[in-house]
Formats: structure tokens, C-alpha cells, sequence
């Protein structure tokens, strides 16, 4: 068997500090040797950022009573000695819950009141006002203290069926969705409408965030966690009990929440819980086995998946067998299995897309570092060519090519003024671009979706109009991406030109890709699309819910935007720093010049020093380039090592 989930971010956790101690040895030797140009910082920053701040999202999501939250327990909290997570019978997770972990913050449980859903702002918006959570202190070293806070998540609060309509929790046309008043025609709702909790947990320190979800009517009422949250988690595991099978309920969750797209499906895992409510002594093992396997066959079949997608398990047992350390249970639990299905497909997938990231990240990084080392060589080839014709030569003749070389470096500096033009039209363009995909253009581009939810009755066209609106964010990508061409044209154009005039070896990079943009715009709008269908139809009806929903695509397509912005921004970077090393680079070659022929005007044995200085020169870039070679070799091929490493220590402080 595999390395379990915890085993496999272990081996991960441990790749990324090693690469991160890496990178920074990088750094400091590029910056020891004056290698560090803007473009250069900014692929490291880059780099380092992506790999230190990378998170792998798995999101729990199921019907009431499933089991959810004692399956979290059982993989992630046994350690503890007891339940973390509240489990027991009956409702429990009550708002949606997120678990991760942020160093800047202290460990507590932040609780956003219900009342907020009054408001029309959105979650990504109250996150940003600190000052409206509700925030309990958790202490790290006393697991009942941390046990005790987390039942605040399971908190009700009884409300008048009018407030449960304006809170999203009743719907007059959807009655076999409402909950049932009591004998005083009061209603239960969550007492929170979101839970953050910031806890030093291992596997949380290394960037895993659980997002634990209530039930069908929670999730259905809270559309940013629906279109948002959810569809951007790595991995989605989807539980369903044993005993029960499919039912209606869990049928309507999984196809409207999470049978987004056919491409969704790899990465969602169906989790047959509590196959111990089918031991029974008066059948046999065997008998046990072959209703587990028509279980799983049905439920797989129901689902539309492939049937190694079930995985058979009882948490509550595996959570008693971690604690108790009964391996015979354990293994009768389904729970190690299940955690090796989370670690080949959820962390595999994670880890092969976050190296290959870092793999071409380094090898642009290495090519750009290798052209400024390489415009050094050729500038001291042409410095010992210039001494070289200098042997033998009397005063005079030294007297006239130093003469010549002051005048080549005004001509060099007249053309400033032609290269700042270039950078003029150059952000010019960019910035026209940055409109484009900035804040204000989106807002003008969802205003008629934006319009047409907020009518009261039912939204008849608003397909339509979505589809409209898709076409139009699509074309605005598509506009961006052309730009970028144009830009790019241009500037290898001037570089051409400036290339011919001053001897310049400058290349402009290949146009910028935004195509994967293009796709995440494609996901985002078949998440909206599946969540239009007949049985939403009289939510949308409602212009606040509606309103929910526009801000929560918005809040959505502003990261897509922004994250188009920043990759045009970046190699727009990487094309104006060639330009800036060359032009420090021929500054420096103009003032070495004139100095090796002062030199050698005030003593003959200046030239041989000279020439004996380039040699040496030459040879350190020589070794410069081999350690180059050496440090950015080591990272492209860290994960290679890493990943084949099975009992790596843990240190889970990243360096």
C-alpha cells in the first residue's frame, strides 16, 4: 500500500522547504554577483511565493447526518486523542466551516453572524472586516479546550418564518426544502453564516484548508460557497451513508453542486460511509462483502462515476482504531484505503502541477540570468579585441581611440531619449490593457446580468444572458491577448533596430499565453449555467439571493482578471529588464574602457594588466555560469528526489 494523505503532504511539505532554502541560496548568490535585475527578483518573489503560499483545498460536502464531520476527525484530528470536529447524532456542522492555517493570526475560531445575510455583501467581502467576527481564542496544548469551541458550529437559533425568508432559509415554493416550524411556528437556522478556524495543526501549517459543509439547505442558500468555494477545491469528497445509499437528497446535491462538468469529475470522491451499521453477526463476512460491493455498484451507477471512485469506510471506527492503535480495525474500517485514493489523486495531481509550475519558472529564470552573463563575455571579448590592437601602438594612437570611445558613449547616451519613447508607447499599451481587465470594465460588463437578476419574478432569458455576458468576458481575455502580440511585435521590432545600432543582443520573449485563462472563464460559467437549473429557478426569483449570486461570480471573475493582469505584467517585466541590464551593462563597459586606456597611458605595464584582468574575468564568468548551472539544476530536479524519498523527517516550519 501507498503512503497515506497525511504521509504524502508530509513528503510534500518537505519538498517545498527544501526548495524554499534553496531558492533563497539562489537568490543570495545572484545578488552577491549582481545578477539580480527587476525582472530576475520579480520570478524569484514569484517562485517563492507560489511555493511557500501554494494550498490544496478539500472540501466535505453532504446531506445531514452522513457522517461528515467524524470522517474529518478520523483522517486529520486522530492524533488528538478524541473528536475535534463536533459529531454526533443528528445535525452538527451547521455553517460552512474552513480550517486552515495562517502564522500572522493567532489560533481561534472566527464566527460570522447569520445577520449578515441581511447585507448584500458577500463572504470575500466580510472577510476583509475582521471587526464583524465573532472571534474565540483556541489553545493549542488542550485538545478539550479546542473540542469544546469548535460545538459553537453547531449552534441554532429559532427564528420567524419571516426572518427565515429574508435570511434564505425559507422558501414558499420550495416547501421540501423548508424546515419544519415548531409548535410555535418558529424555525431553526444556523446561529453563524461562515466559521474560520486558525489552528497550528501540521498538515494545516503546510498548507491543506478543509472546508467542511452543511447540508443540502445551507449550501443551496449561501451561492458564493456553491459557485465559488466548492468548485475551486483540489478535491471534493462526497459522503453518502451505507445504510441508505443514494437518496433523493443527496441526488440533488450532487447534481446541482457538484456534477459541474464532466472535467469536475476526476476530482471528486464519493465516500460510502458507515459500513459497520452493515456487520451483523447473523450474516457472514462474505454476505457482509457482497452487500458492501451492490452498494457501491449502485451508488456508482446513480452517480454517473466510475465504481474506484466509491470507497467503503466507517469513520467512527477508523477514528476508535487510530486512538486506540487496533490495526485489525483500522484495516476493516476502509480508512487506510480511502486515505491512499486522497493521496495518489488529490495530492499526485497537486504536487505534479505545482513542480512542473516551479520546473519552468527556474528555466526562465536560469535563461534570462544567462543572457546577462553572456552580454558580459561578449563585452569582454570586444574589450580584449580593442586592447589587443592597442600592443605596440604609440601615445598618439592610444590618445585617439579613447577619444573615439568618449564619442561612442554620447552617441550612446543621445539615444536615451529613442529608448524612452519605445518605453512610453510600450506602457502606454499595457496600460490600456490593465483596463481592460481592471475593476471598472467588469462591472460595465456584468451590468446587464447584473440588471436582469435583481427584477423580482422569475428570471425567464437569464441563460441567455449569462451566455451573452461569458461571450463578452471571453472576448475582453481574448482583446488582451491580441494586445499582448501587438505589444510584443513592437518591441522586437525596436529590438531589432536597437540590436543593428548599438550591437545589442536583446530577445523579446514570446508573446504572452492567457489561453488557460480562457478555461478557468469556461469552468466558472458552466458552475453558473449548472446552478440555473429548474429547481433554482424559484430562488432566483428572488432579487436578494439573485444579487448573492452576481456578487459572487464577481468576486470570482475580478481574481481571473487580475491574475491575467499580473502574467502580462510579469513578462512585460522580463522584456524591458533585458533592455535595462544591456544599458547598465554597456554603461559599465563605456567607464572600464576609458579606465584600462588611462591606464595604460600612464604606465606601459598597464595594457598587459589590463588583458591579464579580461582573462580572469573571462574565466569567472566561466565559473559563474557553471554554478548557474549547478543551483538551478538542483530545483528543476528537487522534485524528482524528493518524491521518490518515502520516510522524509517532518519539520513543519518552512525555512
Amino acid at each position: 500500500m501507498g503512503p497515506s494523505f497525511n504521509e504524502q503532504f508530509d513528503q510534500h511539505g518537505a519538498w517545498r522547504r527544501a526548495f524554499a532554502q534553496q531558492l533563497k541560496q539562489l537568490a543570495e548568490w545572484m545578488s552577491n554577483h549582481d545578477l539580480m535585475d527587476a525582472a530576475v527578483q520579480e520570478r524569484l518573489l514569484r517562485l517563492e511565493g507560489q511555493v511557500r503560499t501554494d494550498q490544496v483545498m478539500v472540501a466535505f460536502v453532504a446531506e445531514f447526518s452522513r457522517g461528515k464531520s467524524e470522517l474529518i476527525n478520523a483522517i486529520f484530528f486522530a492524533d488528538y486523542g478524541r473528536r475535534i470536529m463536533p459529531a454526533s447524532a443528528g445535525r452538527t456542522t451547521m455553517c460552512p466551516t474552513e480550517l486552515g492555517y495562517d502564522s500572522a493570526l493567532p489560533p481561534s475560531l472566527r464566527l460570522l453572524p447569520i445577520e449578515t445575510r441581511l447585507q448584500m455583501q458577500g463572504l470575500a467581502d466580510w472577510r476583509l472586516k475582521p471587526e464583524r467576527w465573532v472571534e474565540i481564542a483556541l489553545d493549542v496544548n488542550n485538545a478539550d479546550q479546542i473540542a469544546k469551541a469548535l460545538e459553537k458550529v453547531s449552534e441554532i437559533r429559532r427564528v420567524s418564518i419571516e426572518d427565515a425568508r429574508a435570511l434564505g432559509f425559507w422558501h414558499d415554493d420550495l416547501t421540501d426544502e423548508n424546515p419544519v416550524p415548531d409548535v410555535d411556528g418558529l424555525v431553526e437556522v444556523p446561529m453563524w453564516r461562515h466559521a474560520l478556524i486558525n489552528i497550528p495543526h501540521p498538515l494545516l501549517k503546510q498548507g491543506l484548508v478543509i472546508l467542511d459543509t452543511p447540508g443540502l439547505n445551507a449550501v443551496g442558500a449561501e451561492p458564493e460557497l456553491t459557485v465559488n468555494l466548492i468548485p475551486q477545491a483540489h478535491a471534493v469528497v462526497f459522503i453518502l451513508s451505507a445504510d441508505t445509499g443514494v437518496t433523493r437528497s443527496d441526488l440533488s446535491i450532487w447534481r446541482e453542486h457538484l456534477a459541474t462538468s464532466t472535467d469536475s469529475m476526476d476530482a471528486r470522491l464519493v465516500v460510502l460511509n458507515k459500513i459497520d451499521t452493515l456487520w451483523d453477526s447473523l450474516n457472514s463476512p462474505e454476505q457482509v462483502q457482497a452487500q458492501l460491493g451492490r452498494q457501491c455498484r449502485t451508488s456508482a451507477e446513480m452517480l454517473g462515476i466510475p465504481l474506484e471512485q466509491v470507497v467503503p469506510v466507517s469513520a467512527q471506527k477508523g477514528l476508535v482504531a487510530k486512538i486506540a492503535c487496533d490495526d485489525v480495525l483500522l484495516e476493516s474500517s476502509g480508512l487506510p484505503a480511502l486515505e491512499e485514493v486522497l493521496a495518489q489523486g488529490v495530492m499526485g495531481r497537486r504536487q505534479a502541477i505545482l513542480r512542473a509550475a516551479v520546473a519552468t519558472g527556474v528555466a526562465n529564470l536560469r535563461a534570462e540570468t544567462s543572457r546577462v552573463i553572456n552580454i558580459r563575455r561578449r563585452d569582454l571579448d570586444d574589450q580584449m579585441a580593442e586592447l589587443r590592437s592597442l600592443r605596440g601602438k604609440n601615445a598618439s594612437v592610444i590618445e585617439s581611440m579613447r577619444h573615439r570611445i568618449e564619442q561612442e558613449q554620447e552617441e550612446f547616451d543621445r539615444s536615451a531619449a529613442k529608448i524612452q519613447a519605445v518605453r512610453a508607447v510600450h506602457l502606454k499599451l499595457l496600460r490600456e490593457v490593465f483596463q481592460q481587465l481592471g475593476s471598472k470594465a467588469l462591472k460595465t460588463e456584468l451590468a446587464e446580468l447584473s440588471k436582469l437578476l435583481q427584477q423580482k419574478g422569475l428570471k425567464l432569458g437569464v441563460r441567455k444572458i449569462y451566455l451573452e455576458t461569458f461571450d463578452k468576458l471571453k472576448g475582453t481575455v481574448d482583446k488582451a491577448q491580441a494586445s499582448g502580440v501587438e505589444i510584443q511585435a513592437m518591441l522586437a521590432g525596436t529590438f531589432r533596430q536597437l540590436n543593428a545600432e548599438f550591437g545589442f543582443s536583446l530577445q523579446v520573449p514570446p508573446a504572452p499565453q492567457l489561453e488557460h485563462f480562457l478555461q478557468d472563464l469556461a469552468h466558472i460559467e458552466q458552475s453558473h449555467l449548472q446552478y440555473l437549473g429548474v429547481s433554482n429557478a424559484l430562488k432566483l426569483a428572488q432579487p436578494e439571493f439573485s444579487e448573492r449570486l452576481v456578487r459572487a461570480l464577481g468576486t470570482r471573475l475580478r481574481t481571473v482578471y487580475e491574475s491575467a493582469a499580473n502574467d502580462l505584467e510579469l513578462w512585460s517585466k522580463s522584456a524591458t529588464a533585458q533592455l535595462d541590464a544591456q544599458l547598465r551593462e554597456r554603461r559599465r563597459s563605456f567607464s572600464r574602457r576609458i579606465e584600462a586606456v588611462d591606464r595604460i597611458q600612464q604606465a606601459a605595464s598597464g595594457l598587459v594588466e589590463r588583458i591579464a584582468e579580461i582573462e580572469a574575468g573571462e574565466d569567472e564568468l566561466i565559473q559563474l555560469e557553471q554554478r548557474l548551472q549547478e543551483l538551478t539544476s538542483q530545483l528543476i530536479e528537487l522534485p524528482e528526489q524528493e518524491s521518490s524519498q518515502k520516510d522524509t523527517p517532518v519539520d513543519f516550519l518552512l525555512a
